[in-house]
C-alpha cells in the first residue's frame, strides 16, 4: 500500500495518482487538515482518521509532497499524569513517523523545513559556485541596481480576502535606499543571466529544462512573473557532469532523496547554485520537455 501525504487540491499529486490509477496500485492520501487516533491491535499500530483507516505494517512505500501526520492527544485531569502520558503520547508518534521513513519513501516529515541559509552553506561547501548573500537590517551595504532582495523562505503567497487576488513574494533588484531599519532580510548578488535553470532530481537522477527568461524584460529578474501572451521558451537541458555530481552530494548531504532545484546559467559561462525545494513544483518542466516526471514519481513508489 501507498501512503500520499499531501492537501486537498494539490494538482500535482492528482497527476501522480492518475499514473497509480493506470497502474492498478493500492494508495492511501491524507490531507493536511486530518487527525489521526492512534490503536495497537494484535501488536500492530493502527491510525484512523475521519477519512482514513489503515495499518502502518502494510505500507509499503510513502510519499511526503505536503502535510503530514497529525495527531490527537488524550486528557488526563492530574497534572502529574497528564505530563507523562503527553510524554509517551508523543514518543508513541515520533515512532511511527519514523518507522514510515523506513519504508522505501520519497522525502521525509522530519526534515520537511527548508533552511535557506543553511542550505547555501552546505552548498559552498560541497563545491558549487553561489552568489554572494548576507542578512541584513538597512540597505546601507547594498549596491544599488547590483543586488536582488527575495524570501528567506519557501515562496510566500499573501492571502487576500478578495477571490483570486493572492500575492507571491517575487524577486525584485534593489533600486533606492531604505531610510528605515527593518526586519532581517536575505540579499544577494544580482548575477547577470544568460538562461535560468530548473532541474528535478529524484533518487539520484536529474532532469532539466532551461527556462529562456532573458528576451523578456517581465522575466529576466524573476521568470515566474509569466507573461502569458509571449511566453518564455523552455527547452531540454542537461547540466555539465560536474554540476550533476555536486547536485547529487549535496542532496544526499541534505537527507532529500527529491527536490527542485534552481540554478542560473550566466554570461561568463558559470552554473550559480540558488536554492533547493523539496516538495518544488515539477509539472512544469515535466510538460515543456516530456519528463512525463509524474509517471517517474508514480514508478518509484
Amino acid at each position: 500500500m501507498i501512503l500520499i501525504f499531501s492537501t486537498e487540491k494539490d494538482h500535482t499529486t492528482n497527476e501522480v495518482i492518475k499514473w497509480l490509477v493506470v497502474k492498478k496500485k493500492k494508495f492511501i492520501r491524507v490531507h493536511d487538515s486530518e487527525i489521526f487516533e492512534i490503536s495497537v491491535v494484535n501488536k500492530s499500530f493502527f491510525l484512523k482518521s475521519s477519512r482514513n483507516f489503515f495499518n502502518v505494517d502494510d505500507i509499503t512505500s510513502v510519499w511526503f509532497r505536503r502535510g503530514g501526520l497529525k495527531f490527537c492527544r488524550n486528557n488526563y485531569p492530574i497534572d502529574s499524569i497528564s505530563l507523562i502520558m503527553e510524554e509517551t503520547q508523543f514518543l508513541l508518534e515520533e515512532y511511527i513517523i519514523k518507522t514510515l521513513e523506513t519504508k522505501k519513501h520519497i522525502n521525509k516529515q522530519s526534515n520537511n523545513r527548508t533552511n535557506k541559509l543553511l542550505i547555501l552553506e552546505k552548498a559552498k561547501e560541497i563545491g558549487l559556485t553561489v552568489p554572494e548573500y548576507f542578512i541584513a537590517t538597512n540597505t546601507n551595504d547594498v549596491k544599488l541596481h547590483d543586488t536582488i532582495t527575495k524570501s528567506i523562505s519557501e515562496t510566500i503567497i499573501v492571502k487576500s480576502a478578495f477571490e483570486n487576488f493572492d500575492g507571491i513574494l517575487y524577486t525584485h533588484v534593489i533600486e533606492k535606499k531604505e531610510k528605515e531599519s527593518f526586519f532581517p532580510t536575505f540579499f544577494q548578488r544580482k548575477i547577470e543571466k544568460e538562461f535560468e535553470i530548473r532541474s528535478f532530481y529524484l533518487n539520484g537522477k536529474i532532469w532539466s529544462c532551461a527556462i529562456i527568461s532573458q528576451n523578456d524584460k517581465q522575466t529576466q529578474i524573476d521568470y515566474r512573473l509569466y507573461n502569458l501572451e509571449k511566453p518564455n521558451r523552455n527547452v531540454r537541458y542537461v547540466l555539465p557532469k560536474e554540476i550533476r555530481d555536486k547536485i547529487s552530494l549535496l542532496m544526499e548531504a541534505l537527507d532529500y532523496n527529491c527536490g527542485s532545484i534552481d540554478i542560473i546559467k550566466s554570461i561568463d559561462g558559470n552554473f550559480y547554485f540558488l536554492e533547493v525545494n523539496p516538495i518544488g513544483q515539477f509539472l512544469g518542466i515535466s510538460g515543456f520537455c516530456n519528463y512525463l516526471l509524474e509517471k517517474e514519481i508514480a514508478d518509484y513508489l
